[in-house]
């Protein structure tokens, strides 16, 4: 027999009206203790235990939301009535209460006394108290009032896992935007000051993690290389770029870092943690045989960088790992509102790293730079050797692994999947129309200027520009990388990130145009002066301005279509391939300047005095830098006439501007029209 309320509504939903959100309404008991048994009904069906409740109303979800919350078995708890979906957007006729998905009107209640008191609490006006007057508290939260009169169904979740705390905003929908809580201001209107006390101090830690995933990022991308230069081709050094290899495969295992952890230490501390002792250990066992490694490197025409570029990869699969880690455990780290500062966390915490091991290490390395400066006696070393700056910062690694493990407690999630089913999810995205689409941009996207970035800096020291000199541009440029990143983050909240990736992207070509002319217009005389310098630190800054906007703008875009419930593996996906568009071209690229490039080694016309090496008596081709070493140490002179870097650079901004326009651009900008859903596995 139906109830007085299942009499007023089945009418309605036999008809498939929309209804109002006071007349959807659901009967529903707090319950203090959930059912023990599985057939156990956590109400009981005695009337007169039911009659002791005060009975609850609550609005039936749409189907919509009835589809989430089996894709994700997640709730949203404590939202006010006024910000459920129907106060904002339509999701569709109510479903017949036939309908699987939707329980059957009354089914939660049996105490037939109080119905008269629900049905008078649902269609009463607005009072003080009443559910439709409540209002949110501190935080988006409901306030005492709010919790005496609505209550909505779920299972518990005292153990927040991330989907929790992503879905727990009020106005969450697949469909669009979320709309802005009164209580949760807009992210581009926040500086760091501004933030909470608990996402300050999450975000100094994210900078902390990222900062040292920078240090041996930045010697084996930037610093190595170039100490490399004297020993090795451009094909040799190509070799040594495979050390970084491990950041655009991380991929293959980050499935196993979502789904294997230890509780007791927490998803993303049990990995964290082994991994930063591993590196430490590494870098100070490293640190103790770095010169004899180099010295090994150059050997019997460089075959000897094999070794050394293993050594290396070792270091960055651990850096790869832990970033894995770190972009997982961002996203539960920050509050769903100020989100977009992981990759504003991101970008200070590589930046300030990878400019340590990069420009400062560089510059204390040189023996210019640190008789200059530092010593009143000249001498042949500069004041770090990459040993002694290896073993500090692998004691430094140990040290704030240890703070890390006492001082940061991490919260408790009882999300656990296979290792198996993760990589089926991950699969499963893989599937995703759109991702396939995103991953072919990435694969492309920086061929346009991969010669610039791989080539210009070695191409200068090629030149004469000493390494102090470079040391010193980086040095300038790095308060504007640092300025940069942290309002790029702020821009990519408040402008469609994918709108200035592509601005940052066209500037990214010119500046590879203008670095080529940098290098054209090197001074014939080999003097650096002070007119030069300038204009290399002026494209410098421009292709970092344009770099690290490029970089920003995809990683807030990253997290922004990111499905939660796989946060780890689905940033790591997105981020793999962006890395290993970067990262693929390289070595062919490193290939071809020595391929293109045609150069001459003539025999002096009289013998010096001081030669390194055996005299040159015939002209040879000096193209490589072992043979070019071998004509400057015999007293030859290695004469260029047609050099590969040039050649190499426009073909690679050709290929860049093709593309960029015919296809990149177009598809970028529709994957940023389309709403959350289109990224989430059906």
């Amino acid at each position: 027999m139906p109830t007085p309320i299942e009499e007023g509504l089945l009418p309605q939903l036999n008809r498939r009206e929309s209804l109002s959100a006071p007349d959807v309404l659901s009967l529903h008991a707090p319950d203090p203790h959930p059912p023990r048994g599985r057939d156990e009904h956590p109400y009981g069906d005695d009337a007169a235990s039911s009659a002791s409740r005060t009975w609850e109303l609550q609005p039936l979800p749409s189907a919509d939301a009835n589809e989430s919350r089996r894709q994700t078995d997640t709730t949203r708890a404590g939202a006010p009535a006024s910000d459920q979906p129907w106060a904002s957007r339509t999701h569709g006729p109510i479903p017949d209460a036939a309908d699987p998905l939707t329980p059957p009107m009354g089914a939660t209640a049996r105490a037939h006394h109080h119905h008269a008191h629900a049905h008078a609490h649902a269609h009463a006006p607005d009072r003080p108290g009443s559910a439709s007057s409540s209002t949110a508290g501190p935080n988006g939260k409901p306030s005492d009032g709010m919790n005496s009169h609505v209550e909505f169904r779920g299972k518990s979740s005292s153990l927040d896992s991330p989907t929790t705390t992503l879905m727990a905003r009020e106005s969450f929908s697949l469909d669009d935007e979320p709309a802005e809580s009164p209580a949760s201001p807009s992210p581009n209107t926040r500086s760091f000051w501004e933030l909470p006390k608990q996402d300050r101090s999450n975000f100094l830690l994210l900078v902390l993690l990222y900062f040292l995933q920078g240090i041996p990022m930045g010697l084996a991308t930037g610093s190595v290389p170039f100490l490399l230069k004297q020993h090795l081709s451009y094909s040799q050094i190509g070799v040594f770029s495979l050390a970084s290899y491990p950041y655009s495969l991380k991929l293959l295992w980050s499935p196993i870092v979502d789904a294997v952890w230890n509780p007791r230490v927490g998803r993303r501390k049990s990995w964290i943690l082994p991994i930063q002792f591993l590196s430490g250990f590494g870098m100070i066992w490293l640190g103790a045989r770095a010169k004899q490694m180099m010295l090994d490197a150059g050997a019997e025409d460089g075959s000897g960088v094999w070794a050394f570029t293993g050594w290396w990869f070792f270091l960055v699969f651990m850096c790869a790992t832990q970033d894995i880690a770190v972009d997982g455990w961002a996203l539960t780290l920050l509050s769903p509102a100020n989100l977009s500062y992981a990759s504003t966390a991101q970008t200070v915490g590589l930046t300030a790293g990878q400019f340590l091991s990069y420009t400062v290490f560089l510059a204390l390395n040189s023996p210019d730079f640190a008789n200059r400066w530092f010593r009143t006696a000249p001498i042949a070393e500069g004041v770090m050797t990459l040993g002694g700056y290896l073993t500090f910062w692998g004691w430094a690694y140990l040290v704030v692994t240890v703070g890390l493990a006492v001082m940061k407690r991490e919260e408790r999630s009882k999300e656990r999947d296979g290792i198996v089913q993760v990589y089926k999810v991950m699969w499963g995205i893989l599937q995703l129309k759109n991702i396939q689409t995103f991953i072919v941009v990435h694969l492309i996207a920086k061929i346009g200027f991969q010669a610039n970035d791989a080539v210009t800096n070695l191409k200068l020291l090629d030149r004469g520009f000493s390494q102090e000199d470079l040391a010193l541009t980086v040095l300038i440029d790095f308060p504007f990388e640092i300025f940069l990143g942290y309002y790029a983050g702020k821009w990519s909240s408040a402008y469609p990130p994918m709108r200035l990736w592509c601005g940052a992207f066209v500037g990214r070509l010119v500046a590879a145009l203008l670095a080529q002319c940098t290098i054209m217009i090197f001074p014939r005389d080999g003097v650096v002066h002070d007119w030069y310098l300038l204009v290399v630190i002026a494209e410098h800054v421009f292709s970092t301005f344009t770099s690290t906007i490029m970089f920003v703008a995809i990683s807030a875009f990253h997290a922004k279509i990111s499905d939660p419930t796989i946060g780890g593996t689905y940033m790591t996906l997105l981020a793999t391939v962006s890395n290993l568009g970067g990262t693929f071209p390289r070595f062919f690229i490193l290939k071809l300047v020595d391929l293109f490039t045609v150069a001459t080694c003539f025999p002096p016309a009289n013998a010096p005095t001081d030669l390194k090496g055996a005299l040159i008596t015939s002209s040879f081709s000096c193209a490589l830098e072992a043979e070019k070493q071998r004509c400057l140490h015999g007293g030859g002179s290695c004469v260029i006439e047609r050099d590969g870097y040039y050649i190499t650079n426009i073909v690679c901004v050709a290929i860049g501007a093709v593309t960029f326009w015919g296809f990149i651009k177009p598809a970028v900008m529709k994957l940023q029209a389309l709403p959350l859903r289109a990224w989430r596995q059906t």
